[in-house]
């Protein structure tokens, strides 16, 4: 379990980020900040300053210098008019980030004023100016109808007009408004009067909060004493929209009822508290076993190599990258890299196995990692170069992608069509490795993308489109997919996310489709409320991670962390510190987490497994909380899509097994399934079987994992049933023999899944038990 307060804390105030690098030709400034190229040769600097300020109050910004070449002064000052403060004023030759507290200066009315963040050396001279908004603060402790229920110019009779008022506040998911007297708000009214009603308001997220509430004169059959009520034709609704500001409390608290499944095994249970400093921090913990899977092809490793980048590219920015942490991720990315060459076609295309036709989608994927992965090992760039090329030539004249190669997730075939969104994917990724919009394959790409924007069947492709349009800078575009998304949005408590449908059981693709939701959000210099909207998203997919700080599959896992990857550097301060305590029946356990120690991983483990535990967090800073349950319970017979039934015959020492897989869901077939053999203790399969297997019906590979068997099934037709016969030995006696599990499960899905077990009763040293 995340703490549910962690997006809360760690949501300050909405931040604008300005970064700059030396460049001929100036960037057009706006009104509102952005993000410039940076050069990683020259200097670069980037300060994050509050968007809207409260007069009077104290106040904070952030300012980063990297890379510096020389001794550099940085100045960061508050000017109006012909008045400057100087709040910051830093010489140094060596990269900083400072955050500084400064109090905003006193204004009568609501003032636009400019921070101006100056960078000079001997060689170096760059200046950047951002405006920023100075409100006077008028805290709001009611909401009353002040303003009467008719427009200018109405005639209004001297007797009295009852009408029947109901007031209504707007749904948000920064608070929550409990009225006092228990239910609606509903009562008579002539037309003159007013009349005072208040709520107990509990906010979800800090910063300024807006509340509008709606009061409407509404058609009624009952009436007001004595008298019918009437509705005006004019002036029948008023809303009133007030602002407040919602800041930190030092202390969070949360209960949590222990429950374990009925049929858990006695003396399994363990229950473990771990706390960190930082959402990336369990992600960073488990660099080498994000992914509990196997990862023998070639999408699943390429899956396992983003995370690294996207987990150095964030420690890099706060700069929290260690020697040690560097050391350890650029050995994963050094062996994935070379790993991946494995499947690379001579055209420069990449498939599953290094075999068949080059996978459009696959190339793609691989392209960003290499690119990105640039940054921190070796990459031969022809390699890239080849991959690119090959893209590119697999454009249609419509401007979409050609589909080559096999889908390995049916979850992106749907309503728009399995090209619009394979299309969608390979334009997102051509616009982070920074093709210019301009460019003539992006000019076709996006626009035969626009022509499905309009198509809202597909939840998963209008959340990857709105990513994608976010990322080309069309603003319109992404607001039409980003108000449709919105609307489809799944709210429960202080959590958003969404669900390719209604009836959507998968967490895995609720997990991809929120962090694409959640990537648009971010992705163009995010506002205040953008913030504030993205908090209650991270608090559910944060909800969502397994103990090794992953999910349940690869492209969730890696669409998810490059998502939090983003979050956690727009709201990152190295600032504060927390304390947490868990109690529960038999004891407590308290962690202490500050800036010496946000990534270090604490674990503990609870005293009791059954009752109720009480978690609290005091202070100032984002702590992620998990509390995991380990248990062992009996193989499940729970009926799925996907089942496995086992025959067995002996013969001497050897077994002979076979395994009839089968699937009977909704879709017209599965994606990639995995097929686990546990061997029986003092069992190991025949080398000669194992060669067979390989060549056999819908393999395409087979692995040989300690005492497993993995075995990678290209796909199961819905009830179309497979057999495969794997044969055993017994190399060691083992008296009282366990049966072993076999597990089928869909790889992209994983909660598709069915287990049984087996056992040879007559096995040498076997007694009946």
């Amino acid at each position: 379990m995340s703490d549910l307060n962690c997006g809360s804390i760690i949501y300050q105030s909405g931040l604008q980020s300005s970064a700059k690098a030396a460049v001929d030709n100036p960037v057009p400034q706006s009104q509102y900040p952005a993000c410039f190229l940076t050069i990683p040769a020259l200097p670069t600097y980037m300060v994050a300053v509050p968007a809207v300020l409260e007069a009077g109050a104290e106040a904070r910004f952030c300012a980063s210098l990297l890379q510096p070449n020389e001794t550099l002064v940085m100045t960061v000052s508050l000017v109006s008019g012909q008045k400057s403060i100087t709040l910051l004023k830093k010489t140094s030759s060596r990269a900083f980030h400072d955050c500084t507290q400064f109090k905003v200066p006193l204004v009568k009315k609501r003032e636009v004023q400019t921070f101006e963040v100056e960078v000079r050396g001997k060689t170096f001279s760059s200046k950047e100016v951002r405006k920023v908004m100075i409100q006077v603060y008028q805290p709001m402790t009611f909401v009353q109808t002040d303003k009467p229920l008719y427009l200018p110019g109405q005639t209004v009779l001297k007797y009295c007009h009852l009408e029947q008022v109901t007031v209504t506040p707007a749904p948000s998911l920064d608070y929550t408004l409990t009225p006092l007297s228990g239910g609606q708000y509903t009562f008579c009214l002539c037309g003159s009067e007013r009349k005072t009603v208040s709520w107990t308001m509990t906010p979800s997220t800090l910063g300024t909060v807006n509340v509008s509430v709606t009061a409407g004169a509404v058609a009624s059959q009952a009436s007001c004493g004595n008298e019918i009520v009437s509705v005006p034709e004019r002036g029948r609704i008023d809303v009133v929209t007030k602002s407040l500001i919602v800041k930190v409390r030092t202390t969070l608290t949360e209960e949590l009822q222990i429950q374990l499944p009925t049929d858990v095994i006695p003396g399994s249970v363990r229950v473990l508290v771990s706390v960190l400093g930082d959402i990336l921090g369990r992600a960073l913990k488990n660099l080498d076993g994000l992914l509990q899977m196997p990862y023998g092809c070639g999408e699943q490793n390429a899956a396992a190599l983003a995370p690294d980048i996207y987990i150095l590219e964030y420690l890099t920015v706060t700069q929290q990258l260690t020697q040690a942490i560097k050391e350890k991720a650029t050995t994963f990315l050094i062996s994935g890299y070379q790993r991946q060459l494995n499947y690379k076609h001579a055209d420069g295309s990449y498939s599953a196995f290094g075999t068949g036709a080059g996978n459009t989608w696959l190339t793609a994927f691989v392209v960003r990692c290499f690119t990105k992965a640039q940054s921190f090992i070796y990459i031969d760039p022809q390699k890239i170069e080849e991959s690119k090329t090959w893209l590119l030539q697999q454009q249609r004249q419509t401007g979409c992608f050609l589909q080559s190669g096999k889908l390995f997730n049916n979850r992106m075939k749907g309503g728009v069509s399995d090209e619009v969104t394979l299309s969608a994917y390979i334009t997102a990724v051509f616009l982070e490795i920074k093709m210019p919009v301009s460019h003539p394959v992006m000019n076709k790409s996006l626009s035969c993308l626009k022509e499905s924007v309009t198509d809202f069947s597909n939840t998963y492709t209008t959340a990857l489109l709105a990513y994608v349009f976010t990322l080309a800078g069309d603003m319109e575009t992404r607001a039409q997919l980003l108000q449709h998304l919105d609307t489809v949005a799944i709210r429960q408590g202080g959590f958003l996310y969404w669900s390719q449908t209604s009836t959507e059981t998968s967490a895995s693709l609720s997990v991809e489709i929120s962090s694409y939701v959640l990537l648009a959000k971010l992705s163009a210099s995010p506002s205040n409320e953008d913030l504030g909207y993205a908090s209650h998203i991270v608090r559910w997919l944060t909800g969502q991670q397994n103990h090794y700080g992953g999910f349940s599959s690869t492209q969730d896992t890696v669409v998810a962390l490059q998502a939090l990857a983003l979050y956690a550097t727009l709201v990152f301060s190295a600032e504060g510190s927390s304390t947490v305590t868990v109690w529960s029946p038999s004891g407590q356990l308290t962690f202490y987490v500050s800036k010496t120690n946000k990534l270090v991983y604490q674990e503990k483990m609870l005293p009791d497994v059954t009752g109720k535990c009480k978690l609290e967090v005091k202070g100032t800073t984002c702590v992620s909380v998990q509390i995991s349950f380990h248990y062992n319970i009996p193989t499940p017979t729970d009926v799925t899509t996907l089942s496995v039934a086992l025959s067995e015959l002996s013969q001497s020492n050897v077994t002979y097994l076979w395994f009839h897989c089968r699937y009977s869901g909704k879709q017209t077939s599965t994606n990639m399934v995995i097929l686990d053999i546990k061997m029986l203790s003092g069992f190991v399969p025949d080398p000669e079987s194992l060669k067979r297997l390989k060549g056999a019906l819908l393999v395409d590979r087979v692995e040989q994992i300690e005492d497993h068997v993995v075995v990678y099934l290209t796909e199961l037709t819905k009830d179309v049933p497979v057999d495969h016969q794997l044969e055993l030995i017994q190399e060691l006696s083992v008296e009282k023999l366990k049966p072993a599990v076999v597990k089928i499960y869909d790889y992209y899905k994983p909660s598709d899944r069915a287990e049984t077990e087996y056992s040879f009763r007559c096995a040498a040293g076997n007694s009946p038990q």
